[in-house]
């Protein structure tokens, strides 16, 4: 897999207000960060559409994307018309992000059906094939399992073409194959087929998972592979000098033992300097060089931000 360069986001999730939420933007993006990105989940988050239209509004060259939208959520017409619109509305910074769905919660809550992995799986598909075809240049009709589309023509087109560039987060063989077909992007996730955070998610954010995962990719992404940018969400970070102390925490909070976490590229844990090292190290096994943290380390990992990308 060839070497790319870093590039480095923040998922966000809420504001108490427009301030500060368009005041957060404009500080990630002066500290150096590419992307910012978003859940869509239906607990306690302001909704990725409006929100991001509202960071893209305030910034002048971050990359927008939700990490990642879920297909089961809305119909994939009008998720690509939303999605293109932000796209042309941003000068064309729009990253495609796209799932399956796995909260299990949000689709109790909601009624919305919970089907099995594979029914989630194979509507996905369809409605990425929807999404990109309403993106392209002329109408089309379109007949499924999941969705029928007769004679539409997407307006508008988004600004960059063929289209933006599409993300898809995979945690098992059967999506990260996809991803490894379909992806510009690929992100490589954790195992969430409980439906829920729980003590499996973190069983399979070993190194060793990790190797496995990227392997699939690797085998399924052929020639395709130069193409692909490599990306991984950091959920366990701690910018900081007592690196013993930061990973027993987080190895009680895991449930974990301290060996995976010091192991995995899930986490990031120690000084700047640390950190450097560890990121180009992880770029060479396994091709991570699109790195996400969350916003309450985006002040203090922004130094390793500077070391890596030169801003």
């Amino acid at each position: 897999m060839p070497v790319k360069p870093f590039r480095f986001g923040v998922q966000v999730r809420n504001g108490v207000d427009a301030e500060s939420w368009v005041a957060n933007a404009q500080r990630y993006e002066a500290l150096g960060y590419d992307v910012i990105t978003m859940p869509d989940h239906f607990d306690e988050q302001l909704a990725p559409i409006p929100a991001l239209q509202a960071v893209a509004d305030a910034t002048s060259t971050i990359r927008v994307g939700a990490l990642v939208f879920d297909n089961d959520y809305k119909h994939p017409v009008v998720l690509a018309k939303e999605l293109a619109t932000i796209d042309v509305l941003s000068g064309g910074r729009l990253e495609l992000g796209l799932g399956a769905g796995w909260m299990a919660v949000d689709y109790e809550r909601s009624g919305i059906p919970y089907d099995r992995p594979g029914v989630r799986i194979d509507r996905f598909l369809e409605g990425l094939d929807i999404i990109e075809r309403a993106f392209a240049v002329g109408a089309f009709s379109y007949s499924g399992v999941h969705y029928t589309v007769t004679n539409y023509d997407g307006f508008p087109k988004p600004l960059q073409q063929p289209k933006p560039p599409v993300l898809i987060g995979g945690g098992g063989p059967r999506m990260l194959r996809i991803a490894a077909e379909r992806a510009d992007i690929i992100g490589i996730n954790a195992t969430l087929t409980s439906g829920a955070v729980d003590h499996s998610t973190f069983d399979s954010m070993t190194a060793e998972a990790v190797d496995e995962k990227v392997a699939i990719v690797r085998d399924a992404a052929g020639q395709r592979l130069d193409q692909i940018e490599m990306n991984i969400r950091a959920f366990l970070v701690s910018v900081t000098d007592d690196v013993d102390g930061a990973i027993a925490g987080i190895s009680a909070f895991t449930g974990s033992p301290a060996s995976m976490i010091e192991q995995s590229p899930f986490a990031l844990v120690g000084p700047p300097s640390k950190l450097t090292e560890d990121l180009l190290a992880r770029r060479e096994r396994w091709g991570f060089s699109y790195v996400i943290v969350g916003p309450d380390e985006a002040e203090a990992f922004a130094p390793v931000v500077a070391s890596l990308t030169g801003k």
